[in-house]
């Protein structure tokens, strides 16, 4: 398995539509924009893990937007709210703020939205591992991405129907699909995307006991993510190739790997430490078990 940071499916944002000419009096003014202000801090938060400061940020706009009754702004927040719930493991909030979103996307004929809510709502579904819900909702948010032309949202979703592909096998599909984003990804010159494409389509080959490929893969994930001194995505590169190296028996390059993995789980205080810690200790006490077992039979040659 991967690291959780890693193996989290990417939250789509909602972004308020532009807002229609109303009678706010000043002080609704003065709130709305708070409310525009705390959602960016929560959006920073959230980005950086902070999940507990983005909550607070997202639910104190929430207020500003319930009194000012801005519905744009007001969908913009549950999307937010929605989002960190789900990553928070609260599924059944999160369902419930994407409900309330997708009405209200509804109403404003928003299908940009309607279409990052239901990539949302398969989210969720593809954390409960209902594999088959998930695929759906990411079919019918397919469809609104081709028809508005939403790359950036489509490279993201290509990923995702990726991971419900090969959960289920199909792995074939799945790299279709991993292929379908990397070439988004490109287009859109996110090279953070394309090294996430690279490593989730080396995981693939592992499982099929493809490694020579798998391992490719890996080191081409990690040199993009090198390049760009994107840490946690060097990791994550790192990490599959340590999984792919125990696996073919170079058990020295997997522990070398897994030390380089401990250290940055450690410089985050990432969810995966202290489990990476005992699986590093595994390793190297079967490298010296096999060190002993080398030198007796010389010893007895």
């Amino acid at each position: 398995m991967e690291p959780r940071f890693l193996q989290a499916r990417k939250r789509l944002l909602n972004k308020p539509l532009p807002r229609l000419p109303n009678r706010l009096t000043t002080s609704m003014t003065l709130k709305n924009g708070l409310s525009e202000e705390l959602n960016r801090q929560g959006n920073e938060h959230f980005g950086r893990g902070h999940y507990t400061d983005a909550y607070t940020c997202y639910a104190k706009a929430l207020e500003c937007d319930r009194l000012t009754g801005d519905q744009r702004a007001l969908a913009a927040t549950l999307g937010n709210l929605g989002n960190i719930c789900a990553v928070s493991g609260r599924r059944q909030a999160a369902q419930t703020y994407y409900q309330e979103v997708l009405e209200l996307q509804k109403i404003f004929g928003d299908e940009k939205g309607i279409g990052t809510t239901l990539a949302n709502l398969g989210n969720l579904r593809a954390d409960a591992g209902e594999w088959d819900r998930a695929k759906a909702y990411y079919l019918e948010a397919l469809d609104l991405m081709m028809k508005t032309h939403d790359e950036a949202a489509k490279a993201v979703l290509f990923s995702d129907l990726g991971l419900i592909a090969r959960e289920q096998d199909q792995f074939h599909e799945a790299i279709a699909y991993y292929e379908k984003s990397m070439l988004l990804m490109r287009r859109l010159g996110n090279d953070g995307g394309v090294a996430d494409a690279w490593r989730m389509m080396g995981r693939t080959f592992l499982l099929q006991k493809r490694f020579d490929d798998a391992v490719a893969c890996g080191q081409t994930s990690q040199s993009i993510a090198e390049r760009f001194r994107d840490e946690l995505r060097t990791g994550g590169a790192r990490y599959l190739l340590a999984d792919c190296y125990e696996a073919m028996g170079r058990v020295e390059e997997a522990a070398q790997l897994l030390e380089l993995v401990v250290a940055m789980d450690r410089k985050y205080q990432l969810p995966k430490l202290e489990e990476n810690i005992r699986r590093l200790h595994t390793l190297r006490e079967r490298l010296s078990n096999d060190a002993s077992q080398e030198a007796a039979r010389e010893s007895h040659g």
